[in-house]
């Protein structure tokens, strides 16, 4: 096994202060408070770098520069709608949700329509959105450790990352969290910046390298040359890949055309593959967007501000932070399609989505050790990324069990030390789940599942949030219908699509799922099927919408008697002193 000793120590050195602040932490977290909420008292400065940390996951660092690699200019709408979704949080749901006052997200779901029973429902959707959200994490860390330890199995790096974040949130919470992931975002936005500014030193500006992709018949506007190594077979066209609507929005079009014979599969794509197209990336657009706004270990940072001035303030913070992050990962896949096209030839770990780690090995042959520092620095980025949001789902999944499953439901008479014995009980269990989970999507692409994610989240928590902060009359029954309708069919159709795309997989992945196989003919016969089903925000969220209104209006008799003094707990502004804390104290038992 030949491994570079400088990727060894910063990726080493990443994982020992992150245990190491773990450990620090620990003997400050003392309360419940402190591990559901961190005490209420993170400062906006914290909170912004801390947010911003937790949402820059795998997905971010590492595999929206693949996608630009591979798919070309069509996979920034991933960048922009994530920032995209932070603006959605700023205008209509952070300042209120925090006004409100709770520890999670389905204490604001009891809390506004006076009901224990969608306190459970809700606490099904924080497990659905997180163990789902956790997968792409996994395959960062599977395809991380893979490349710093040439022949180790993808499910070590998995089990290793997953043992050491399931450790440190046992031992600090979220108050405990909240000062790693902090730390983090500024080593990821050192790991990804630095390394782009010495590349393009030394082989060219991300406009030259632009302009070599550029056909005969549309110039580029920049013409400097750069040394571009030939393109193999699998990489797209240079037509294609500069394109609008290219290859990542036409993929789910082709993938339906696979299970059908050679000769029939031209004609399916000139029928299908345009048209198609522009309905999945306006599905995608939706999902980021929404989503953004609807994920349960996003929001519950919002609880652990002072204010709601505070939250409005933090995400102000967040918009910029990401902001600037996100001009980077798209340089790194527009210099790797010239410069490393032969990572086309690979797929899953050894594919494009280990990019940002190769690239900067290339100094390596022209300044010696050079090249390993920086990519040992990325190393330690990519570690940064998928280590602190898997912590934040962690977090997420773990207070949702501890503090609102066995807090709330089965035993609200335990005492605080049963609460905290629990919370690190419950972080065990959802860590190995997760692990569990994240060994089996190794064939799959990291955006990806990153996208699927937050359809599920925009068509269950983001309906339930928007609504019902800003309608009135929204009653229980409704929230409950559009919610479950929403989210079950968006998280039951991306289901069959990974699953039925888990079957074709050569290796052990394709026979643990080979029963799914027919579904690939069925999606060749109903290509409409499978982007809806592929990427189901572009109907899941007009439905929830939907429902949530009709149910409501059918039902509103049922709206809850103090509704119109939640709705200005949720808007006055503070000055007024109206804001409440749904959870007065914690500490007490049976509360």
């Amino acid at each position: 096994m030949n491994v570079d000793p400088w990727i060894l120590v910063f990726s080493l050195a990443t994982v020992l202060v992150t245990l190491w602040m773990g450990f620090r932490s620990a003997g400050k977290s003392k309360t419940a408070s402190d591990f559901f909420v961190a005490g209420r008292s993170v400062s906006v400065g914290w909170n912004s770098a801390a947010i911003s940390g937790e949402y820059l996951s795998a997905a971010s660092f590492m595999g929206i520069a693949g996608m630009v690699m591979s798919s070309g200019y069509d996979a920034l709408w991933y960048p922009v709608c994530y920032a995209c979704g932070y603006l959605f949080l700023l205008l209509f749901i952070a300042g209120p949700l925090r006004r409100f006052g709770a520890y999670t997200i389905p204490d604001f779901a009891e809390g506004r329509f006076d009901s224990p029973l969608f306190r459970k429902i809700a606490v099904i959707f924080v497990l659905f959105i997180g163990f789902f959200y956790t997968m792409p994490q996994m395959k960062g860390a599977g395809t991380t450790l893979a490349y710093i330890f040439p022949g180790l199995p993808y499910w070590v790096g998995v089990v290793v990352v997953g043992a050491v974040i399931t450790f440190n949130v046992a031992l600090g919470g979220m108050k405990g969290i909240t000062l790693i992931q902090a730390m983090q975002y500024w080593m990821k936005m050192f790991a990804i910046s630095v390394p782009i500014f010495v590349l393009m030193a030394v082989y060219g500006t991300y406009g030259s390298h632009v302009g070599a992709n550029a056909t005969a018949k549309e110039p580029a506007p920049i013409v400097q040359s750069v040394e571009r190594k030939p393109l193999i077979e699998k990489a797209p066209a240079d037509k294609a890949w500069i394109a609008p609507f290219g290859p990542l929005t036409t993929k789910a079009v082709k993938a339906a055309s696979e299970a059908l014979p050679q000769e029939q599969r031209a004609d399916f794509l000139a029928k299908y593959q345009k048209p198609y197209s522009l309905l999945y990336t306006y599905s995608l657009i939706i999902a980021l967007v929404c989503g953004t706004a609807g994920l349960p270990h996003i929001l519950v940072r919002f609880y652990t501000n002072p204010d709601g001035v505070a939250a409005k303030r933090t995400t102000m913070w967040v918009m910029i932070l990401i902001g600037v992050f996100y001009v980077f990962p798209p340089v790194f896949g527009v210099i790797g399609r010239n410069l490393l096209p032969e990572l086309y030839a690979g797929a899953g770990a050894k594919g494009t989505d280990k990019i940002v780690l190769e690239l900067p090995v290339l100094l390596r042959a022209k300044y010696g050790v050079l090249g390993s520092v920086l990519s040992g620095i990325t190393c330690a980025g990519a570690f940064a990324a998928f280590m602190s949001t898997f912590s934040g789902l962690l977090v997420s999944m773990t207070g949702a069990l501890a503090h609102d499953v066995y807090g709330r439901i089965l035993k609200p008479s335990s005492t605080p030390e049963q609460r905290l014995k629990m919370f690190k009980l419950c972080a065990v269990i959802v860590g190995g789940v997760a692990v569990l989970l994240g060994c089996f999507v190794e064939p799959l692409e990291i955006n990806f599942m990153v996208g699927q994610a937050f359809a599920i989240a925009a068509a269950s928590y983001f309906p339930l949030l928007f609504v019902s902060v800003w309608w009135r009359d929204m009653t229980m029954k409704g929230a409950a219908t559009g919610m479950l309708t929403g989210g079950l069919l968006a998280l039951l159709s991306a289901a069959m699509v990974n699953v039925s795309t888990l079957a074709l997989d050569k290796g052990p992945m394709g026979k643990i799922f080979s029963g799914f196989a027919p579904l690939n003919q069925f999606w060749a016969a109903n290509p409409l099927l499978r982007i809806l089903c592929e990427q189901p925000a572009i109907w899941a969220v007009p439905l929830a919408i939907t429902l949530m209104i009709v149910v409501s209006k059918a039902t509103k008799k049922t709206v809850p008697a103090d509704s119109r003094r939640k709705m200005l707990v949720l808007h006055a502004p503070e000055s007024l002193g109206l804001k409440q804390e749904y959870i007065q104290e914690h500490e007490m038992p049976g509360h």
